[in-house]
């Protein structure tokens, strides 16, 4: 079972791009696209002449035309003609939002995930890896139940992307989030195979997965060799895992408290927490604004209330119906009774103002 990662998308200095162009519309270089009939070129070589194969890829503009320059290099291929190509979302790339921000943005956003862990951070208006590995369990539980179907392929080949091609894995091979966050991007249009073994029924993994331990270690001794010292590289080290805040205010928990609120962040009985009479009396006209123009301001906008007084339901309507209705009936929808167990009043503003006035009195009373 081949995966092939895609081919190049605009270099890092063209990163800008996805400012503008959504990351499911973002095409291959030129260069990508050499890089796919490469990559099918050497798919062929792997294929054995009574190979029947089936692609599946990500829907991304960028996988489909990977998939395109694989498929033009299997013309020779006997069965060629044969292929069948699917496109399956569940298989796209993590979702990294809609329009990116800035560079400056991104690549603050970018150091935190590094430090808050690449497997569960979710980026904004986007998704986590662990988002991304709960379809692509559901893609691994399909494929496994079309093992069993009488024409399936001898060949799977799935054209997907870096990351996912590491979330597939992790499912698959039961990998642990600590060795996932560990391992490193595999390179555009490289190979991933997995071949069936006769005997246990199970696939082997044929490729030796780079990790960022052993990177380190490598660069490690590099720097030792070349008479740097380990010293330097311990620092540098040192200087990349220090801690940044990124949680908690941006400026420092320096804002002033609501008013009225006590150390466990309550105001001692009174309804209106951390809120000014004047506030509360501006909301409160806003919300008759609202009511006067015939709109509610809180809940379902055709709820129960505006539905039993509306004159559709009261000309032709059962009068018999459950406490709660009529509750709503006499209360919200049949001039403001109820509110504050006062009397009724056909006049909204009357009622604002005497609102205003018993938060007034409340508020007096303990002691604000």
């Amino acid at each position: 079972m081949p995966k092939v990662r895609e081919t190049l998308i605009p270099l890092p200095e063209n990163r800008a791009i996805h400012q503008t162009v959504p990351d499911h519309r973002v095409k291959l270089t030129k260069e990508g696209n050499r890089q796919a009939v490469e990559a099918g070129d050497r798919l062929l070589k792997l294929l054995r002449p009574d190979d029947t194969v089936r692609v599946i890829t990500s829907p991304y503009t960028r996988t489909r035309e990977t998939t395109n320059g694989i498929l033009s290099s299997l013309a020779p291929h006997p069965n060629s003609k044969k292929i069948k190509v699917f496109e399956e979302p569940r298989i796209r790339e993590q979702d990294f939002g809609n329009f990116q921000p800035c560079s400056e943005e991104m690549e603050r956003m970018w150091h935190e995930r590094a430090a808050y862990g690449h497997f569960f951070y979710r980026i904004p208006n986007g998704e986590s890896a662990a988002d991304a590995y709960d379809r692509v369990s559901g893609f691994n539980e399909s494929i496994w139940r079309q093992f069993n179907e009488d024409d399936f392929p001898s060949v799977l080949v799935l054209v997907t992307h870096g990351l996912m091609t590491r979330i597939f894995l992790m499912k698959w091979y039961h990998y642990s989030v600590e060795y996932f966050e560990n391992l490193r991007n595999i390179n555009h249009c490289e190979f991933i195979l997995m071949e069936r073994d006769a005997i246990t029924d199970k696939y082997i993994l044929q490729n030796k997965l780079r990790t960022w331990s052993a990177y380190r270690k490598e660069q490690e001794e590099k720097r030792s060799k070349e008479g740097g010292g380990s010293k330097e590289w311990k620092k540098l080290e040192a200087a990349m895992s220090s801690r940044v805040a990124y949680g908690g205010c941006v400026h420092g928990c320096n804002h002033p408290k609501p008013s009225g609120v006590n150390g466990n962040g309550y105001n001692n009985g009174n309804v209106s927490i951390g809120r000014s009479n004047e506030a509360l009396v501006q909301e409160l006209r806003d919300k008759l604004k609202i009511l006067e123009g015939g709109r509610d301001f809180g809940g379902s906008r055709s709820g129960s209330g505006s539905r039993l007084n509306s004159e559709d339901e009261s000309s032709g309507s059962d009068s018999s119906g459950s406490d709660d209705e009529i509750q709503i009936e006499n209360g919200i929808g049949g001039g403001y009774a109820g509110i504050r167990g006062g009397e009724c009043s056909s006049e909204p503003s009357d009622i604002i103002e005497k609102l205003a006035r018993q938060d007034q009195v409340t508020s007096t009373a303990n002691g604000e």
